[in-house]
């Protein structure tokens, strides 16, 4: 929170990455137990990029916020998340953030970025409702 009450930027951008790692990982709303998740991404996925454009203060008062999430791009070495960030749970209420994060599958035990397996570029495609470029 910040002076003024409302949610800062850290606590946002930390707000984009609680809403997407379950989803990523198979224990989210849109997925199911046989789903099994992204195993391989709990070995290693960096965020290449980050940006956040700020449209409305989410003020901070207990209520919950909504965070939709959105498949913008699958390339064979990165995709493209992009969020919308509302001011209260439902989908009528204010945007107030809207960001992108790029995220590339790492090699931690190699150090170097890897390409996407055919099962997460199918579970990407399939557990992540499409949005497309804006």
């Amino acid at each position: 929170m910040d002076a003024f009450g409302h949610v800062n930027h850290a606590r946002l951008v930390t707000l984009l990455e609680e809403a997407r790692v379950p989803l990523l990982f198979g224990d989210g709303p849109t997925s199911n137990a046989s789903d099994g998740g992204l195993s391989e991404f709990a070995k290693g996925i960096v965020v290449v990029r980050l940006q956040v454009d700020y449209r409305a203060p989410i003020v901070v008062d207990g209520g919950e916020v909504r965070v939709e999430i959105a498949l913008a791009d699958l390339r064979y070495a990165s995709f493209t998340l992009d969020y919308r960030v509302r001011t209260g749970p439902s989908e009528e209420d204010t945007v107030a953030a809207t960001a992108t994060t790029v995220l590339a599958p790492y090699d931690l035990e190699r150090g170097r970025p890897r390409r996407l397996t055919e099962r997460e570029r199918e579970f990407l495609t399939a557990h992540i409702p499409s949005g497309g470029r804006a």
